[in-house]
């Protein structure tokens, strides 16, 4: 029975689509048959949370995953000890670090190379450096690497100097969430929402800036979750005087969540940059259409069930706003392709082409 120390030291409650990604493939990966044994190196706030999503026992690591510095260390250092300790046959790392080295082979999942392709549009370009440095460890140390999209695995060739056979292509998956009761869409009149955190490669100021070039009587309610603190989004919605508009939300729970995409019109992502893209296919798989900005990996996602717009061009997104807020048709028409592209990524297929990739790193064929 292969045993897998599943490296957790970032799995703090705060990580947004990373955390999302561990829980669903773990919990896909229970389900799986064979017979493996998966073991949860977690963080000290990680050790806090409702882990029952994970199929085997945990081991708190003490570390904290939120202090930059000592989870850094405890990445680079203390998870191949840990795996180690219990005598594992492989490690796995599934938010894009992990150990410096190690003699067990390892398999990183590594979400994105933002930090290379994009630093201009990183928050915290303090951390742009280190970052860049312990994914360069992580990838040479890795057995294999797995990524979600074909442009991930194109980048993490081309800064992290990995030969692309390395590299495993495993799209993620979204579930609808729980409770959504699309017969609501519109109650609350037309509303676009957007979820995702404050970094700057989101792009959330193009879509206030669409809705202030609309007519007051054609300007949907737009609202954005995710934010955290004193949100910087704020000054820009003061100065276009759109306030009765635009609504800055923090972290919202999960009945939450299921109310906004119950009433929601349609979602919108205005990224310049993303590693795949978790909310298209969880608000397709729940009825909501989605908008997203003409990149790459949003192609690949969304496939011809979304509609696109150009993440610099404010006056496109301001028309596409009004074009699905305004007509029936084109919901109805975006709804209906929505749920079939949605249905092309499930996590048990997600689960058994990783369960593959970890054959592959142990030599194996299962």
């Amino acid at each position: 029975m292969p045993r897998v120390l599943v490296d957790l030291l970032s799995y703090t409650g705060t990580k947004g689509g990373m955390e999302t990604y561990t829980r669903s493939l773990y919990r896909a990966l229970g389900a799986l048959e064979g017979d493996w044994e998966y073991v949860g190196y977690v963080s000290r706030e990680g050790a806090a949370l409702d882990l029952s999503w994970f199929p085997g026992r945990i081991v708190e690591s003490g570390i904290s995953g939120e202090n930059r510095f000592i989870w850094a260390w405890g990445e680079l250092t203390q998870v191949a000890r840990a795996a180690h300790r219990i005598e594992a046959d492989l490690i796995h790392s599934p938010a894009t670090l992990g150990p410096r080295k190690t003699a067990i082979p390892t398999v990183v999942t590594m979400h994105d190379m933002l930090y290379w392709s994009h630093p201009e549009l990183m928050s915290t370009p303090l951390y742009t450096a280190p970052v860049k440095w312990m994914e360069k460890q992580a990838a040479s140390n890795a057995r294999r690497i797995i990524t979600i999209s074909p442009t991930s695995q194109r980048e993490i060739a081309k800064y992290l100097s990995v030969d692309v056979d390395q590299i495993d292509v495993i799209p993620l998956a979204g579930a609808a969430p729980a409770g959504v009761d699309r017969s609501l869409a519109g109650s609350e009149g037309p509303m676009i929402l957007a979820m995702g955190n404050r970094r700057p490669h989101k792009n959330w100021a193009a879509l206030i800036r669409a809705v202030a070039l609309l007519q007051a009587e054609q300007r949907p309610r737009i609202v954005i979750t995710g934010g955290r603190g004193d949100d910087p989004l704020a000054p820009l919605v003061s100065s276009l005087g759109v306030e009765q508009w635009v609504d800055l939300r923090g972290w919202v729970d999960d009945s939450e969540v299921a109310r906004l995409y119950s009433i929601a019109s349609a979602l919108a992502i205005p990224s310049f940059a993303e590693g795949f893209s978790l909310p298209t296919l969880e608000s397709m798989g729940a009825g909501v259409p989605a908008l997203l900005s003409d990149i790459e990996v949003h192609r690949y996602v969304g496939g011809s069930a979304a509609r696109y717009f150009d993440p610099s061009d404010d006056r496109a997104l301001a028309d596409l706003l009004l074009e699905v807020t305004s007509d029936a048709d084109v919901r109805e028409e975006m709804t209906t392709a929505g749920l079939l592209r949605a249905a092309e990524f499930t996590w048990a297929r997600t689960a058994t082409e990783t369960r593959r990739a970890f054959d592959e790193a142990l030599g194996a064929t299962r």
